[in-house]
């Protein structure tokens, strides 16, 4: 297992190594799923192996990146729109190389912003994403999102539950997305497993039936195993990977990291990705318009 680590660990560094930036956007059918531990463990990663990591909070819930991270978010990015604040104001240091925007409100408000508050909210987002390696976003579950305004080339990183209802939810929002949205291809995350095998059979069953049913294509990129450090490390409030770094779940969050970074093509930086995201975002969100930005 030594052995494995060492390996996983040069690996990972030649992937970090590469100049592309990227933007990943990760989702779960509902709160509860894992994606914002995701999120958070995967920018400790990256953030720990010398990238520059910007995670975007849209979730309005208790359970969001800042409070996940015990950070105390006294400004978002809704107030850089109404011109009380800069976005430097706003934006939270979470840990070495990786810094947290509070988006929430701002993206939910889209429908009720003028011209020129929609474009201070594309200028504050390109501004602190530039130069940026990765912009992770931790998508909503409901109303305007990311993930509504997704091309089939924008990674998109499902959090997966192997209980019914996860699955049975996950399916739906897998539907709804390629029905609605297009989508033809998901990154997958299986969470809270006994083992990979567990993963995989979850994975495999889903893979097919929406392949059958939807003509989707979903990749597996891992698997978190059910492991008490992780939510130990959640109490502390702090990423599992620096809290307990020789935990299974911190060997597992290491592991996703490489495997999103091989399946990641986009090679633009983030500055554009995310831009072109947000002009459709407000494009659908623009008075008159049929609401397509709802994820589920």
């Amino acid at each position: 297992m030594h052995t494995d680590r060492n390996d996983q660990a040069a690996g990972l560094r030649r992937l970090l190594a590469r100049s592309s930036s990227r933007v990943v956007t990760v989702i779960g059918a509902r709160d509860g799923l894992g994606a914002t531990s995701i999120v958070v463990n995967l920018a400790a990663v990256l953030g720990g192996g010398g990238k520059d990591v910007l995670v975007l909070d849209e979730n309005l819930s208790q359970d969001n990146v800042s409070n996940t991270l015990a950070l105390k978010a006294r400004y978002d990015l809704l107030q850089v729109v109404r011109g009380d604040k800069i976005w430097q104001d706003v934006l939270l240091e979470a840990m070495p190389g990786v810094s947290v925007l509070p988006v929430a409100r701002a993206i939910q408000g889209l429908p009720k912003l003028d011209e020129a508050q929609r474009a201070c909210l594309l200028g504050a987002l390109s501004t602190a994403a530039e130069n940026k390696d990765v912009v992770l976003v931790d998508a909503a579950r409901e109303g305007h999102s990311v993930c509504a305004s997704l091309s089939g080339d924008e990674p998109l990183l499902l959090v997966l539950n192997a209980t019914a209802s996860g699955i049975t939810e996950s399916y739906s929002l897998l539907k709804h997305m390629a029905m609605h949205n297009g989508r033809q291809g998901f990154d997958i995350v299986v969470n809270r497993v006994a083992s990979e095998s567990d993963a995989l059979a979850v994975f495999d069953n889903m893979a097919q039936v929406a392949r059958r049913h939807l003509q989707v294509k979903l990749d597996y990129l891992g698997h978190i195993p059910v492991d008490d450090k992780l939510q130990r490390a959640t109490q502390l409030g702090r990423p599992v990977v620096t809290a307990f770094p020789a935990a299974q779940a911190s060997y597992a969050f290491r592991e996703i990291a490489q495997g999103l970074l091989r399946s990641s093509t986009v090679s633009d930086t983030g500055q554009d990705v995310l831009s072109s995201v947000m002009q459709r975002l407000m494009h659908q969100t623009r008075p008159g318009k049929s609401n397509m930005a709802t994820v589920i």
